[in-house]
């Protein structure tokens, strides 16, 4: 029987932080941990927004300001947030213009994964059981990883193709961390999953006339945000998951399904390349982890 979100054992007591909770699967997520007791903290950009759903949910939800576009601002939260249980990295931004963050970074990559790499670094020593990173089927629609231009410095901006190498990053970032907490003898645990396709407000932000058209159809071809949930609830709750799993749907070319192992690209599984994205991302933060 496939896995479901009230096979969840009761979370009393626990405490865990989602990124980007203030809609789509970061809410359906924070709803369904606060039914079962956890204390959950909505880390949001906008915390005002944040707030208003916040106090739809019954149960001790609380609400933090963070923004991933800016470093000072993950300092920030690391600094003010004690010890917690779960890490779930779930907020992300997809196919939007071309932009940088307040740090020089694009956009996508620099929201999407170095917000995430540095927000974990900085919180690694705080968090008691685990991470869980979301990744997303598009990962596989990148031919290569730019390695030697992560930032579009020297190539021409592809919105698609900067988030497939956004949501490439959170993949093999989530494996190399579970490496590195591995071979330092760590109880931590790293996951990484992908929802499938939800029609959340990620489709609604690219300022193209997708934007009015997007949602509909991907309610026809993808599932709803509450089921697309089911892969961080279950990575960040199942006692026995193997962190070494791609965990989402499969369904439809991964678009939908219950959670199980997923493929994932040939690039995502480089050692060599995990290793040089996280010499890389911490240059670039200044983030160091300690384990």
């Amino acid at each position: 029987m496939a896995w479901k979100p009230s096979d969840v054992r009761d979370q009393t007591g626990r405490t865990f932080v989602i990124t980007g909770a203030n809609g789509g699967l970061g809410e359906q997520t924070t709803k369904v941990l606060a039914g079962k007791g956890a204390t959950v903290i909505m880390a949001c950009r906008n915390a005002a927004k944040a707030q208003a759903v916040a106090d739809r949910i019954e149960g001790d939800v609380r609400v933090a300001s963070l923004d991933l576009a800016s470093l000072d601002s993950v300092r920030a939260f690391a600094e003010n947030t004690g010890e917690f249980d779960v890490l779930i990295n779930n907020a992300g931004l997809m196919n939007i213009p071309f932009s940088r963050t307040e740090d020089g970074f694009e956009t996508q990559w620099g929201v999407n994964h170095l917000g995430h790499f540095a927000l974990t670094g900085l919180l690694l020593d705080k968090i008691g059981d685990r991470v869980v990173s979301l990744a997303s089927i598009a990962h596989k629609q990148t031919p290569k990883l730019w390695i030697d231009d992560l930032n579009y410095e020297h190539r021409r901006y592809q919105r698609n193709l900067a988030y497939a190498q956004a949501k490439l990053s959170n993949l093999m970032f989530a494996r190399e961390l579970q490496h590195r907490l591995a071979a330092a003898g760590s109880t931590k645990r790293s996951y990484v999953v992908h929802p499938g396709v939800s029609a959340t407000d990620l489709f609604a932000h690219t300022e193209t006339p997708l934007d009015k058209i997007s949602k509909p159809f991907i309610r026809i071809v993808g599932q709803s945000p509450f089921h697309a949930a089911y892969s961080s609830i279950f990575a960040a709750t199942e006692t026995d998951a193997d962190p070494n799993t791609y965990w989402g749907p499969t369904r439809f070319f991964g678009s939908q399904g219950p959670v199980e192992a997923s493929p994932s690209s040939k690039i995502s599984r480089d050692p060599e390349l995990q290793r040089r994205l996280w010499e890389e991302s911490e240059r670039l933060t200044e983030v160091t982890f300690k384990f």
